[in-house]
């Protein structure tokens, strides 16, 4: 690989001679602006707006234009004077620990090589430093003429150095957020927590660009002249308005059916699921039921004993009182009968005697 640019990193009082290396490359296939009549190649020439002249590469110099679209001519000269410690040094300014760098950030990413045989030893004590410890460091640099930002972290046994963007850099994201406010249910969630744990995790060496493979595909049919098949475009749906929960437990679905799990397969173990988790739940029931029935049937059953003597008791002292009553009755009317008797007797008798006399 080809150094982009050569230094040295700063760490403390040690300095470690490096070479920049992109750690990057760009696999997007670019295309040529041609003219339809003809074929040929359309091409953008500089030309200076005021004689209409096309001028070289070596005419050509930097200016900063103005407000008032006044042009201030600035050379390299100029630039080379301007006091920039880190022109030719990545100096380091902080060890951090990497979840305080906002991804955000992240720009293009270089590979740092150790430059030459007296770089190795302090290039490999930066390494294991920054391995032991855990953090990465944040460095400032300057590269095509402007000073940048940086961070350096252990990739394998190779430092790399990914370039930041600044903090006033990155734009808020105002107004970016949905406006109104939006309840999510426990059960969508699930749903969601569900689809993330049947798509799982993925092997990163195994992403590739689609786009670019179907790209080459229609440039080698065009080349030799085989006539080029459109394809079906996928309907994503976007702008439509959805159940969500139909979604996700579509997305389900075609999550399992995507990595070769059997939807019968699914359902058969899902009602295996159900069928072991439900009788339980039954059994429980019935253990916990029967002990609050028998409570319930101990007490009514204790309840109607008490009723009973209650009743019997009730019905006793009813038949005693009316056995009273009836005997003070009988007494009473045998009392009267007897008494009515001898009145009788003794109205009866006077007369006879004084019938004999």
């Amino acid at each position: 690989m080809r150094s982009i640019w050569n230094g040295a990193i700063s760490f403390g009082l040690v300095s470690i001679p490096i070479k920049l290396v992109n750690a990057t490359e760009n696999h997007s296939i670019h295309f040529r602006q041609i003219h339809l009549a003809d074929g040929g190649r359309i091409r953008y020439r500089k030309v200076c707006e005021l004689d209409e002249e096309e001028v070289s590469g070596g005419e050509i110099g930097k200016a900063y234009e103005d407000a008032d679209g006044t042009m201030i001519p600035i050379t390299d000269e100029d630039l080379a004077q301007l006091p920039l410690p880190t022109a030719k040094t990545i100096e380091i300014v902080a060890f951090v620990p990497a979840d305080e760098i906002d991804p955000l950030q992240m720009d293009a990413a270089y590979y740092l090589s150790a430059n030459g045989v007296p770089a190795a030893k302090p290039y490999t004590l930066l390494r294991e430093a920054l391995k032991r410890s855990n953090k990465v460091a944040v460095a400032k640099y300057a590269l095509r003429g402007r000073e940048r930002l940086g961070m350096l972290r252990v990739v394998d046994d190779v430092i790399a150095m990914h370039g930041l963007l600044w903090p006033d850099e990155i734009r808020a994201p105002e107004g970016v957020a949905p406006d109104s406010d939006v309840t999510v249910r426990d059960a969508e969630l699930d749903l969601a927590d569900a689809l993330m744990d049947t798509l799982g995790e993925v092997d990163m060496d195994s992403l590739h660009d689609d786009y670019r493979e179907a790209v080459e595909e229609l440039i080698a049919a065009k080349a030799s002249g085989e006539a080029v098949q459109p394809s079906e475009s996928k309907d994503s749906g976007g702008g439509k308005v959805i159940d969500l929960i139909a979604a996700l437990e579509s997305s389900v679905r075609a999550a399992k059916k995507s990595r070769g799990e059997d939807e019968g397969e699914g359902e058969a173990e899902n009602e295996k699921d159900m069928a072991d988790v439900h009788p339980i739940k039954k059994k429980t029931q019935q253990k916990s039921t029967p002990q609050k029935s028998t409570g319930t049937k101990k007490s009514t059953a204790s309840t109607p004993k008490k009723t009973t003597q209650k009743k019997s008791t009730s019905k006793s002292t009813s038949s005693a009182a009316s056995s009273k009553g009836t005997s003070s009755a009988n007494s009473a009317k045998k009392q009267t009968s007897s008494g009515s008797r001898s009145t009788t007797k003794k109205k009866t008798a006077t007369p006879r005697k004084r019938a004999s006399a």
